[in-house]
């Protein structure tokens, strides 16, 4: 694991990773807090859904524009988006207290997801210009395995909070969070170079990173792996219904995620011979057998043995996409790049969570496991036809 001290003890990169993890915490934080704080004020469990989904869509949504303002205004577009994002959640507060109707609360749910900061596309699409190029594949990896730290530390921070005071200052939380980790990455990427921004000539093609086949492959194949995720979010809870125990769901989860996490790790201290696509499409390729995995599950104990497996390969799999968008996105437009296949993945759980619903309620929790294994092997036929499109991936 040397490499993990050795990113982070480059000089400025702890402090930049140290921020974004800050900055990046309302991911895990916000949603929960907004469906809580509106179940309480609304009582109903149907608005508060509906303003969490709002978060989520505008968060999906404005992302990509938010990456091509980056890229075309610089990084310090980041602080007004972080300023429109904290006082979106303050003006929830001040909604909700007031008794506003649930139409005015989901608008400015979807708003202020809108104008989430696109930190985590900013931080990767600097990780090349911040460490030595033998660090960098080490960074992809690290970065992935932060992510899931902060899917499972906001929640934390937000049941910490709500228990405590309330669920209307989790959203204070968030917002804090968002402001503070905005102005200290934005001081410590202060006279770092970074990747160039895009020309008035380079806009007019309009289609911005996607312009890129590359980059188009990689966004349609991040929809099937996001299908799977979201899909195994609502098998693994089913299954533990059906072996009685509400609490299992939250272990099997756990496991599943830190399982990803170590894997991650792990990928980040190899060095791999074969070309990147081709790292990544193997990487695909086991996804559908690591869910398929699932299917010979018979007991609560197999079950955590079992997810141990579906879980090592996705944040390898995350992290060789990265570096495959730094590789293959068109110049002017890194930061737009990174956001794109991360819309399609968010988009992906969603798609997959309702699915799932679906079919485990009319069939079995095993219909949903047979979901996830179709659409993601679907996903590495996708980028099997199309792999001749990451090429200029190989050369780099």
């Amino acid at each position: 694991m040397g490499i993990y001290l050795r990113i982070l003890r480059t000089p400025g990169v702890a402090r930049v990773v140290v921020a974004t993890v800050i900055g990046r915490l309302p991911i895990g934080i916000s949603s929960l807090a907004i469906l809580l704080f509106v179940r309480e004020t609304t009582g109903s469990f149907a608005s508060a859904g509906l303003c969490a989904g709002a978060l989520a869509l505008g968060s999906a949504a404005g992302a990509p524009l938010q990456g091509r303002l980056v890229d075309r205004r610089g990084q310090g577009s980041l602080l007004p988006l972080a300023v429109a994002h904290a006082a979106g959640l303050v003006a929830i507060w001040v909604l909700g207290a007031g008794g506003a109707p649930v139409a005015p609360l989901a608008l400015v749910s979807l708003l202020t997801g809108a104008a989430l900061p696109p930190l985590t596309s900013v931080l990767r699409s600097r990780w090349p210009y911040l460490l030595d190029a033998e660090l960098v594949p080490g960074a992809y990896a690290f970065d992935s395995v932060l992510v899931e730290l902060i899917f499972v530390t906001g929640p934390l921070v937000t049941t910490a909070v709500v228990a405590t005071v309330g669920p209307e200052y989790a959203l204070a939380v968030s917002a804090t969070c968002v402001l503070s980790g905005t102005v200290t990455m934005l001081a410590g990427l202060r006279d770092k170079a970074g990747p160039e921004r895009s020309s008035p000539a380079e806009r007019a093609l309009g289609l911005g990173a996607l312009a890129a086949p590359g980059l188009r492959t990689l966004v349609v194949a991040s929809l099937p792996v996001g299908f799977a995720l979201g899909t195994l979010e609502v098998v693994l809870p089913a299954f533990s219904q059906d072996e009685g125990s509400k609490v299992l769901a939250g272990v099997l989860l756990a496991i599943w995620s830190a399982a990803s996490g170590a894997g991650g790790l792990l990928y980040g201290t190899r060095a791999f011979r074969l070309p990147l696509s081709e790292v990544h499409l193997r990487l695909a390729m086991v996804l559908p057998l690591a869910c398929g995995v699932l299917f010979a599950a018979s007991s609560p104990l197999t079950m955590g043995l079992l997810v141990i497996v579906a879980g090592v390969p996705i944040a390898p799999l995350i992290a060789s996409r990265n570096q495959l968008v730094e590789r293959v996105a068109p110049k002017g437009t890194a930061t737009e790049a990174f956001t794109w296949p991360l819309t399609a993945l968010v988009g992906g759980v969603a798609l997959g969570a309702a699915t799932a619903g679906s079919l485990v309620e009319a069939y079995s929790w095993t219909a949903g496991v047979a979901s996830a294994v179709v659409v993601s092997a679907l996903g590495a036929c996708v980028l099997l036809a199309r792999r001749e499109t990451l090429a200029p991936a190989l050369a780099r």
